[in-house]
């Protein structure tokens, strides 16, 4: 049976201005490996929105990375404060991976 090791897994839904914001706020707490995952549309707490292609005004990306506890944890706390005012939605929750030293 192939080993695993327990991380934590972090998504951020986050409007696509604010991609740079959330890059290097994980940067200061050293996560600095990640993926960005466009996203179609959805509806939230403040409504339906829809990526529009033409002026990106309501785009959103998911923000996703794969860390340990430790690092999963600052992100937090250095995102909090945008949490409300930006409408942020930052989930975290453990996952298991394969070569955990990548992480």
């Amino acid at each position: 049976m192939i080993t695993t090791f327990r991380r934590q897994k972090i998504e951020i839904l986050v409007d696509a201005p604010l991609v740079r914001r959330v890059a290097a706020a994980a940067a200061g707490v050293g996560i600095v490996h990640y993926t960005l995952v466009p996203t179609l549309g959805g509806v939230g707490a403040r409504g339906a929105w829809s990526d529009d292609q033409v002026t990106g005004a309501e785009a959103k990306v998911l923000f996703v990375a794969v860390t340990g506890e430790e690092k999963a944890e600052a992100l937090a706390t250095a995102l909090a404060p945008l949490l409300d005012s930006h409408g942020l939605m930052l989930m975290i929750g453990p996952v298991e991976v394969v070569r955990g030293e990548k992480f």
